[in-house]
C-alpha cells in the first residue's frame, strides 16, 4: 500500500497542473473575498442600513467573511481530486497502474491518501489569502477583525479542514466519472450554477428548505460554521460534525460507484 501511495504522490507532484490550479485558486479566492468581503464590511458606509450584513454583529460578519474561501473556492480542490483519477484514463496510464497494482480498491484508496498533502496546501493557501484580504477589508471599514480571539482561529481551522475534505470528494467523483472533460464540466456546472440556484430555490419552498442543508456545498460550509448563502436567506447549516459526515459520505458513495461500475470493468 505504501508503494502505491508513493507512486500516486509522484504522479501529482511531477505535473504542472496542480500548482497551476493552485494559482488559479489563489486569484479566484482573492477576487471573491476582496469584492464580497469589502461589500459586507462597508455595508454601513455604502448607505444600505437595511442590508442583512449591515445589521450583523461583528463576530458573525467576520466569521462569514473568513468562510468565503469555503463558499466560493472549493471548486479548485474538488477538481484537483477528480483529476488525480481522470488524468490516468485520459493519458492511458491507468493500464500500467493496474498492472503494477491489480487491486483496484487499493488504487482508489491510495489516491485518496496521496491527494491529502496537496489538499492541505490548497486549503491553507485559500484560507490564508481569504483571511488576509478579509481582515484587511474589515480593518479598512473600521470593523473588528477578531483575529485576537480563539473562536476566529477555530473557525479558520475548520474552514481549512473543509477545503481539504473537498479534494477527497473530487477523488470520489473522478472514480465515478472517469472522462476528464465530462467530470470537470459537471463539477463546474454543479458548484457554480446548479447548487447555488437549488439552495436559493429551496429556501422559498418550505417543505424543501431542510434539504438544502444536505447539499455538498452547504455541508462544506457547515464544517466552517458560516455561510454566505445562509446569510442571504438560504437554509440553516448542519452542525460541523454533520457537515463533515455528509461531505465524506458524498466522497465514499461516489468512490464506491466508481469501484463497482468503472474500476471493475476490463480496462484497455
Amino acid at each position: 500500500m505504501s508503494a502505491a501511495i508513493r507512486s500516486e504522490v509522484r504522479k501529482l507532484a511531477s505535473t504542472r497542473l496542480w500548482w497551476i490550479l493552485l494559482l488559479c485558486m489563489l486569484l479566484g479566492v482573492a477576487f471573491m473575498t476582496g469584492s464580497i468581503g469589502a461589500a459586507m464590511a462597508f455595508a454601513d458606509q455604502l448607505g444600505d442600513p437595511d442590508a442583512a450584513t449591515a445589521a450583523m454583529d461583528p463576530a458573525a460578519m467576520a466569521a462569514m467573511i473568513y468562510a468565503l474561501p469555503v463558499s466560493f473556492g472549493y471548486v479548485f480542490p474538488v477538481i484537483l481530486g477528480a483529476i488525480t483519477v481522470t488524468s490516468e484514463f485520459r493519458h492511458r496510464t491507468i493500464d500500467t497502474t493496474l498492472l503494477l497494482e491489480p487491486s483496484r480498491a487499493r488504487v482508489i484508496a491510495a489516491k485518496f491518501v496521496a491527494v491529502l498533502p496537496f489538499a492541505v496546501i490548497y486549503a491553507v493557501t485559500a484560507m490564508a489569502v481569504g483571511v488576509a484580504i478579509g481582515a484587511g477589508a474589515l480593518a479598512l471599514a473600521d470593523q473588528p477583525t477578531l483575529l485576537d480571539t480563539a473562536d476566529a482561529w477555530v473557525a479558520i481551522g475548520m474552514g481549512t479542514a473543509a477545503l481539504a475534505v473537498w479534494a477527497l470528494v473530487g477523488v470520489g467523483f473522478g472514480a465515478a466519472i472517469t472522462n476528464q472533460v465530462v467530470v470537470i464540466v459537471a463539477l463546474l456546472c454543479w458548484t457554480q450554477l446548479v447548487e447555488p440556484l437549488l439552495r436559493v430555490a429551496f429556501a422559498f419552498v418550505e417543505p424543501l428548505a431542510p434539504v438544502g442543508k444536505f447539499l455538498p456545498g452547504a455541508a462544506g460550509e457547515a464544517i466552517a460554521g458560516a455561510s454566505f448563502y445562509s446569510a442571504a436567506g438560504s437554509a440553516d447549516l448542519l452542525p460541523a460534525w454533520g457537515g463533515l459526515l455528509v461531505l465524506l459520505a458524498y466522497a465514499a458513495i461516489a468512490a464506491l460507484i466508481g469501484w463497482l461500475v468503472t474500476f471493475r470493468r476490463d480496462i484497455g
